[in-house]
């Protein structure tokens, strides 16, 4: 298994495990594995690796663009970053 398709099943994996994530604004955790996952979805799309992901609905990609007083979007920006940081640094030793 190529290092894109176990990124594609870290994605598949965090989805299930955050869905509903928007409802429990109190648990950072769920919202910095929400933003991760997504994370590492905007290094795949950059890399045009998206394979794996089509039988999942995927969140648009400025989901939480206008949202960054709020507490949680700190943990989901956040976590957004070192998703796509560290898939890049994964996939391209």
């Amino acid at each position: 298994m190529s290092v894109l398709e176990k990124l594609a099943g870290l994605v598949v994996r965090l989805y299930g495990e955050t869905e509903g994530y928007m409802g429990n604004p109190a648990d950072a955790q769920l919202w910095y594995n929400r933003g991760y996952a997504n994370g590492v979805v905007a290094y795949l799309r950059s890399k045009d690796a998206l394979r794996g992901l089509q039988d999942l609905t995927l969140d648009d990609e400025e989901v939480h663009k206008d949202d960054h007083v709020m507490e949680w979007f700190k943990a989901y920006h956040h976590g957004f970053e070192m998703g796509e940081r560290e898939s890049a640094e994964v996939a391209e030793r």
